[in-house]
């Protein structure tokens, strides 16, 4: 039991700061924060995370490049180039590296306002911060396990984040329903995201990528992470840009 309930608190917690920080402040910057908070959302993207941080710099770079090139030979993480997803996610991996290294030349558009913290990040992706984490989680299964079979679920402990890219962008562009007519594949996966926390209303997103909440199309399309931001937004922690919540479907 223990075993499982680290996972899910894994999951989730990685999957709210890859959603909240990294995709809708980093690369949409659908709300704005303190500078001060920015810093704390590094710091928890790198706990929840651990040995998947991801660079808000490479991630919002990236996703920006996504949205502008989608479903092109540009686009970093297309499955229409692709013949299987591992194969999407290696190339994703290769894109994301060579961003944050700043070994290919990035068009300014992408660049512009995307936060980064160099010192932070170049600590929490070093293979010394990856391998604390992949220790830490190591030692929990092997005084936590109480099954042979809970062993197999440690590989997920190590490449959460990557798990997570794939679900939207191989799975979100292959299968689904859609209530907008874009240009590209995208479609929102499930009707009540309970396994994304709001991102697999992907279709609803590649419409209205400057909008926080991704679901509220139809009645049963409840946006987690939405949710989560309009408390913090209450609490006063976050200022949403508001952009309108009522969208007509174009089917």
């Amino acid at each position: 039991m223990a075993i499982l309930i680290f996972i899910i608190a894994l999951w989730y917690s990685g999957l709210f700061f890859q959603s909240f920080f990294l995709h809708r402040y980093a690369a949409h910057q659908s709300f704005k924060m303190s500078k001060i908070t920015e810093k704390f959302c590094f710091v928890l993207t790198w706990i929840t995370q651990g040995a998947n941080y991801l660079s808000a710099y490479g991630y919002g770079v990236m996703h920006r490049m996504h949205h502008a090139f989608a479903d092109t030979e540009h686009d970093p993480h297309s499955p229409k180039y692709d013949l299987n997803a591992i194969a999407m996610m290696w190339r994703t991996y290769n894109k994301y590296a060579a961003i944050v290294k700043r070994k290919v030349h990035v068009d300014e558009k992408f660049t512009k306002n995307v936060p980064h913290w160099e010192g932070f990040d170049k600590f929490a992706s070093s293979w010394y911060s990856r391998l604390f984490w992949g220790v830490a989680y190591t030692a929990f299964f092997y005084f936590f396990a109480t099954a042979w079979w809970q062993w197999l679920l440690l590989p997920v402990t190590y490449l959460m984040a990557p798990i997570h890219g794939m679900i939207i962008n191989w799975f979100a562009h292959k299968y689904g329903y859609t209530n907008f007519k874009v240009s590209d594949t995208s479609k929102n996966l499930f009707h009540f995201d309970w396994l994304m926390m709001g991102e697999a209303y992907h279709n609803n997103h590649h419409k209205h990528g400057g909008r926080p909440n991704f679901g509220g199309v139809r009645w049963h399309e409840i946006d987690v992470t939405y949710q989560i931001m309009l408390l913090l937004e209450k609490l006063k922690v976050i200022q949403l840009n508001r952009v309108s919540s009522r969208v007509n479907r174009e089917m």
